[in-house]
């Protein structure tokens, strides 16, 4: 059983780091809960959106909550088949409805704290741009302390008890334990698909109709779609952000402490303690100090400060602090077990240098540099230019990060093979080498979340401003805040599709590892795909048709939603001119109730997919060929997590960079607001949106719940 006061595992540093962060947070509650919440016209405007966002997601967790009971008693029905019980069953079942929960609240919270966190942050405008930042940079440091202290808690927990009632080897109640990761992923990619469908509709929508066919600002309270795409921006970006945050971490983690136990039951003779599986959990609660203090620090010193620098500072701070944190971890719990224990610490300094180039590519691209730019320029041509010029930038973007996730992956691996002790199985520890790289990576998840969260706030901050007809001063302030919160998004993306991948193997190793179990077998026996093999071969290429067949769906979604949004606007526009001429008001709630159908109609089919297929795929297989399924299972996982990588890097950036041109044109340049430059920029974000908010963040999703789904339901696809 787990001794939470043995000091040699470190574990009691997870319930103070999370009694930390309860401080943190509530410090940062009552600092923005104490703030003025500005002018009755303001809060009329924040009320509407709160009350629709919250409509949204109780119908959404219903549909969510319905799904997952009925999945939960199929993984409990299952362990009733004798082959199967040891790896399905009750325990699996409410380990899933927990980690499903778990990713729900998640995303609760983080919208619960945007919606109130908006108008205080568009009133603290009207005073300074530092006032502003503060107020909205801890309104996300909220919702990223919150989540990040409820993934490592929950997962700790659950671990926790079902060590102490299945009191078996820790192998036995990990494989129950990966029922929460599939509940997590499952969750995430539901709340993630259906808030990107929802807000990228009403975007579109407002933004067609409003700024392109009218001529009327962004945010106008004519616009009959505007109230819709400000709760867009919570229910997606905020919500669903936070489910899928943690849902990265509990996955990962977990994978992580899988090979924990390979390695332990790899050394041999040299009989490691299951410290070597605890690590990432240890190292993951010195991560959430470590945010906490880059948190902390965050200020902007004068008007004229670049947001970016600013919270770069923090984050700089925060993976400094990760880097002693990893050294402390690695020396103490491997140390004594392993002379190289340096080569493990050397694995996580690679995932940390991983994700800040990560930081630093994304910011290239979608920021105020060459290619957004570039893009700018090329609407002067018109949208046809604005469009290839986007395309070409967003599939360009795939190239520098894929180098960096290679280099990432050999060196990590080859650190931890060489760190194996003689007689060991190297493969093992190399995986272990790029799990402590991944955990490393995430360690900083917190500040990176609360960087993401600042975004819709201050979206939100401006859209209250501008329906509330504040002063220019005060739009300008969100508007250079906004500008920095879609380069933060773009961001968050990117740092959570590099830790995807470089999670990759660590998902894979997972899968066969539960596969070396059940069939009697070392790891490296297993862990051979052969895709030359056609019989192989056809579990990759479903594996990468269904990446794309699951972004056709997203889009389509989301330009199918908007088609009816754009109809309604106009619609109102024609029976009612008086919308337009400012003396009636148009109706709000028929524009969210037409997101919230399209989105809730639409999440269904693709959000199963990724459950179905491998599922169905690995069941055909293993009547029809038997001894090769779980391979044809683990190609089908591995290449679509490959295409997955590359078609997200595509979508996020992309659009990133799409919308930041737009914002460039409207500072001025290239003949600024109204001119053809700036209506073939909004076609072009427009075309970005979908890509960026919908397809793109939940194909992140996807590819982990493709390796969860696989984790869970492994022993389907195996016959000894």
């Amino acid at each position: 059983m787990i001794d939470i006061l043995d000091f040699n595992n470190m574990l009691f540093m997870i319930p103070i780091s999370a009694i930390i962060a309860l401080v943190f947070a509530l410090y940062f509650f009552r600092d923005i809960w104490s703030r003025d919440k500005g002018t009755p016209e303001m809060q009329k405007i924040s009320d509407a959106i709160e009350t629709g966002a919250m409509a949204y997601l109780r119908r959404q967790y219903k549909t969510i909550g319905i799904i997952s009971i009925i999945l939960a008693v199929v993984l409990a029905l299952a362990g009733l088949v004798d082959s199967f019980k040891e790896y399905l069953g009750p325990m699996v079942a409410i380990a899933f409805l927990i980690g499903a929960g778990f990713s729900i609240l998640s995303g609760y919270i983080g919208m619960r704290i945007s919606v109130n966190a908006n108008i205080r942050t568009a009133h603290a405008a009207g005073k300074s741009l530092n006032d502003a930042f503060v107020c909205s940079f801890r309104g996300g440091a909220i919702s990223g302390i919150a989540v990040s202290a409820l993934s490592l808690v929950g997962l700790f927990s659950v671990v926790f008890v079902y060590d102490a009632i299945i009191d078996e080897t820790m192998t036995r109640t990990l494989h129950a334990v990966v029922g929460y990761a599939f509940g997590a992923s499952f969750a995430a990619l539901f709340a993630q698909l259906g808030g990107g469908i929802y807000t990228k509709a009403a975007d579109v929508g407002a933004d067609l109709v409003g700024k392109v066919e009218a001529g009327i600002p962004e945010d106008d309270p004519r616009n009959p779609a505007v109230i819709a795409d400000l709760v867009g921006d919570n229910v997606g970006d905020c919500a669903g952000r936070g489910a899928d945050i943690f849902e990265s971490t509990a996955a990962e983690i977990i994978g992580a402490m899988v090979i924990g136990t390979a390695v332990v039951a790899a050394a041999g003779s040299a009989g490691l303690s299951y410290n070597w599986v605890f690590l990432p959990l240890v190292l993951m609660a010195f991560g959430l100090i470590a945010s906490l203090v880059g948190i902390f620090v965050v200020r902007m010193k004068n008007e004229d400060s670049d947001v970016c620098k600013t919270l770069n500072k923090g984050y700089y701070l925060t993976i400094a602090l990760v880097l002693v944190f990893l050294a402390i971890v690695t020396f103490y719990m491997l140390g004594d077990e392993c002379e190289l224990w340096y080569y493990f610490f050397g694995a996580g300094v690679v995932g940390i240098i991983l994700g800040l180039a990560i930081v630093y590519i994304t910011q290239y691209y979608t920021g105020d540099h060459k290619p957004v730019k570039d893009i700018a320029k090329s609407s002067e041509t018109g949208p046809a230019t604005n469009v290839i010029e986007g395309i070409s930038t967003g599939l360009e973007s795939t190239v520098l990060p894929v180098i960096c996730i290679v280099g990432a992956i050999i060196v990590s691996y080859m650190l931890g093979y060489h760190a194996a002790p003689a007689g060991a199985d190297q493969m093992a520890f190399g995986l272990y080498g790029t799990a402590v790289g991944t955990i490393a990576m995430l360690a900083s998840s917190a500040f990176i979340l609360a960087e993401d969260t600042f975004g819709p706030i201050t979206d939100n901050a401006g859209g209250i401003a501008e329906m509330s007809n504040q002063p220019d001063e005060v739009r300008k302030r969100t508007d250079k805040l906004d500008a920095a919160g879609n380069t933060t998004k773009a961001l968050t993306k990117g740092y959570a599709m590099a830790s995807a991948a470089l999670a990759a193997f660590l998902l894979f190793a997972a899968f066969f590892e539960i596969v070396s179990e059940i069939k009697g077998l070392s790891l490296s026996e297993v862990f051979n795909v052969n895709i030359g093999d056609p019989l192989i071969f056809c579990g990759a290429l479903v594996g990468a048709v269904l990446v794309f067949y699951f972004a056709s769906l997203a889009i389509r979604a989301v330009g199918k939603a908007a088609g009816e949004m754009i109809e309604e606007v106009r619609r109102q526009f024609r029976e009612d001119p008086g919308i337009m001429a400012g003396t009636s008001e148009p109706s709000y709630k028929d524009c969210v109730d037409i997101a919230t159908r399209g989105a809730l109609r639409a999440m269904v089919v693709p959000a199963m997919l990724p459950i179905l297929v491998p599922v169905v795929f690995g069941l055909i297989y293993r009547f029809l060929f038997p001894d090769i399924a779980y391979m044809a299972v683990g190609a089908l996982i591995m290449v679509g997590t490959i295409v997955g990588i590359l078609m997200a890097n595509f979508l996020n950036n992309g659009g990133g960079a799409w919308d930041n041109a737009k914002k460039y044109i409207e500072e001025g340049n290239h003949g600024g607001k109204g001119s053809s430059a700036h209506a073939a920029a909004v076609v072009g974000d427009t075309v970005g949106d979908p890509f960026k908010d919908t397809a793109g963040p939940s194909i992140h999703v996807l590819v982990k719940l493709l390796s969860t789904i696989c984790l869970v339901t492994a022993v389907l696809f195996v016959v000894v």
